[in-house]
């Protein structure tokens, strides 16, 4: 089969890495994979957490006396690009488990692949398409299916009559739009489909700029969520902004951002495992870590101690991650984890914040 030349670029750190010795299993080393469209902040920052975990593991000694190494492949977010990454990481006798992928259509367009038997924690995709997609598939973070209705409750909270509703027209945005307007109790003034690359968001502005919503809903991710704001901030536009998990990452553009109310599934501050892994992350890269670095943070810590308690066979860490449950939770940097029968994390609620100078203030644990 001919692999056409992007996705031939996104496999070459892999295929290389499938050449070297060191990356069979047997050797020094223990290869764990992980992926996601890198050129996005929310999945850089699920990468260097990974990095970061695996590094800290070797500080310790490793697993077993061997190096825990992570390959790291771009999907570009695209369900037949993960695919692909994830069949390379099937078919690499060396990989034994995945920390991804790190948006909904990269994991619903790789789960097929890890059902072969290659066990996947998902970190940061939310969608509800990924619950109980495969034995094989573990995940980290609540679906949209919960936090939809979370947020929906929490807007009417806010009574706030005249609501729209704009959504990424992909897995992640119609999973959480449409949790959302089942949840919804009022009736939207619209409720309408945008482009995840942020294009053409100008006429969508101009036209709720004459409607005058009170507060606009987005089921999208940073780069359609900056699009938006700056072109708001532009015409003038200010509705009351509401978002989800996708959204953290928007906090960067503080003069547009300011005052858009974003949830995130965890808190850091409230622990001191938290405060630890915030500071060191920020140490080491440069920026405060968002939720999406610290569910992948745990799930790297989750699997490493799995291929610590089993060794670096595939079926035995799936075993082992299964009976991650009731009493036998795993306690990480966002608080204890234990899986459903489904996959799905036995956990809820989310934390609702408040964009102020570029940072996310807590205001108060919503469920």
């Amino acid at each position: 089969m001919r692999i056409p030349p992007a996705l031939r670029r996104a496999l070459a750190p892999m295929l290389a890495c499938a050449a070297l010795a060191s990356c069979t299993q047997g050797g020094d080393t223990i290869l764990i994979g992980t992926a996601g469209p890198f050129k996005e902040a929310y999945a850089t920052m699920v990468r260097h957490a990974v990095e970061m975990a695996a590094d800290e593991v070797n500080a310790r000694g490793g697993i077993g006396g061997r190096r825990l190494q992570v390959v790291a492949v771009d999907d570009e977010g695209d369900g037949v690009k993960a695919g692909a990454v994830a069949r390379g990481f099937y078919e690499n006798p060396g990989i034994v488990g995945v920390v991804g992928h790190a948006n909904s259509g990269g994991t619903v367009g790789a789960a097929p692949e890890y059902d072969r038997g290659l066990p996947a924690i998902v970190p940061s995709a939310t969608s509800p398409e990924i619950t109980g997609i495969s034995p094989w598939v573990f995940r980290v973070t609540v679906n949209d299916s919960v936090n939809g209705a979370n947020l929906a409750r929490y807007a009417a909270r806010l009574d706030r009559r005249r609501v729209v509703v704009l959504y990424e027209n992909n897995v992640y945005g119609r999973g959480l739009a449409q949790a959302f307007l089942a949840a919804y109790p009022g009736k939207p003034l619209g409720v309408d489909p945008i482009a995840g690359d942020g294009s053409k968001v100008e006429p969508f502005v101009s036209y709720y700029r004459g409607v005058q919503p009170d507060l606009v809903f987005v089921a999208g991710t940073e780069m359609s969520g900056r699009a938006l704001l700056r072109e708001a901030q532009r015409q003038g536009f200010r509705p009351q902004w509401l978002a989800g998990d996708g959204w953290p990452g928007v906090a960067a553009d503080t003069a547009a951002s300011e005052g858009a109310l974003i949830a995130t599934p965890v808190r850091l501050d409230r622990t001191d495992e938290g405060r630890h892994f915030a500071e060191a992350f920020q140490t080491r890269y440069g920026v405060r870590p968002d939720a999406n670095a610290a569910m992948a943070y745990d799930a790297a810590m989750l699997l490493a101690k799995a291929i610590e308690a089993v060794g670096p066979d595939r079926a035995a860490i799936r075993d082992w991650l299964a009976k991650v449950k009731g009493g036998n939770a795993f306690r990480g940097v966002t608080g204890e984890i234990r899986f459903r029968p489904d996959g799905d994390p036995d956990r809820a609620g989310f934390v609702m914040t408040r964009v102020h100078d570029g940072a996310l203030v807590p205001l108060e644990d919503a469920r």
